[in-house]
């Protein structure tokens, strides 16, 4: 295993998280993303990336060679990431996958100065969220019709 990269058994699968390699895999993670957070609401492509993909630190988690989960956090100050986009596929859910995605994230903000983490959770991922210590600061904006909760997690030093 390389160096940043993860693999922890979690009910009966080993799961591989890192970044991204090469155009083919991000255009994977993208499509992920799309199936997932956009496509069931909107038919356009496009929606599923933003004007921080550059900058931001994408990950990916993928069990044998199935890309089967991404996540990504980009810095909004100095000490304030944000985490967007988590996804994880319909059959790997509630298997751990999100929460090793989440982890390493704020892993590698906290490495880069974040203090603290911000994310708008859909109310379906309410409990997942709230199970890794994120707390619910208010409403956030309704996006495709779905309600979503600003949430927050102070990052121990």
């Amino acid at each position: 295993m390389r160096p940043g990269e993860s693999s922890v058994p979690d009910k009966s699968i080993a799961v591989q998280i890192r970044e991204p390699r090469g155009a083919e895999e991000m255009e994977s993670y993208y499509d992920l993303r799309w199936r997932t957070l956009r496509e069931p609401w909107s038919q356009e492509r496009g929606g599923e990336r933003d004007q921080h993909e550059d900058e931001a630190i994408h990950l990916s988690a993928w069990f044998e060679a199935k890309l089967v989960g991404v996540g990504r956090a980009h810095f909004v100050t100095p000490d304030e990431a944000q985490i967007r986009y988590m996804a994880v596929e319909d059959a790997y859910r509630r298997r751990g996958i999100g929460a090793l995605i989440l982890h390493e994230l704020e892993t590698r903000a906290r490495a880069q100065g974040a203090r603290r983490i911000v994310l708008n959770a859909r109310e379906n991922a309410l409990s997942f969220y709230r199970g890794q210590d994120y707390v619910i600061m208010g409403q956030a904006e309704l996006l495709f019709g779905i309600p979503h909760w600003e949430m927050q997690k102070i990052l121990a030093p």
